[in-house]
């Protein structure tokens, strides 16, 4: 169970670098596009219009999904950024219960995101409605992609939880118990 837990907060992680590169090779053939139609046009032929239609919203969705697909997988590396000053004095014994007060809010919040994330989801799906720029992408694909992203935060929390619960875990953002 552990092994398939891991690999799915990679394969979240993997996902989140995948939509940011292909947020770069957009932004990169964008570029090129406009620096060969810059160069054509100033030896005086026909620029060739190369340009990624709705580029910055496409972008915008690329990102959105890249942030919530790799919620998890940052959550259980250690990478959320976390203020600690207080938590570092606390005893051992203080600081696992703030930490499972921490998890249990977050779960907290992060199944009421989820709640209103498919609600919203299944309204968009239903009404029909698409983005308003040139490319009219229905707004449940990036909404769906959201809720997945929330489910598996959710389910990183509850690993989290539970492990601190189960002394696997001596704080959030350790990934294994310190010796």
């Amino acid at each position: 169970m552990r092994r398939f837990l891991d690999s799915l907060y990679r394969l979240g992680g993997y996902l989140a670098a995948l939509q940011l590169t292909v947020i770069m090779v957009m932004v990169v053939l964008q570029v090129l596009g406009r620096i060969l139609d810059k160069a054509l046009l100033t030896l005086g032929m026909d620029s060739l219009g190369l340009q990624v239609p709705g580029l910055a919203e496409l972008a915008g969705f690329l990102l959105l999904g890249a942030t919530f697909t790799g919620l998890s997988y940052t959550l259980t590396v250690g990478g959320h950024i976390r203020v600690d000053l207080l938590h570092r004095t606390l005893p051992a014994a203080v600081r696992r219960g703030l930490d499972v007060l921490v998890a249990l809010v977050a779960l907290a919040i992060t199944g009421f995101a989820i709640w209103f994330s498919v609600l919203l989801a299944y309204d968009s799906y239903d009404f029909g409605d698409v983005s308003i720029g040139m490319v009219p992408v229905p707004l449940w694909i990036p909404q769906a992609v959201m809720v997945a992203g929330l489910v598996l935060l959710a389910i990183a929390l509850l690993d989290v939880m539970i492990g601190l619960l189960t002394g696997r875990l001596n704080q959030i953002k350790d990934e294994a118990p310190q010796e």
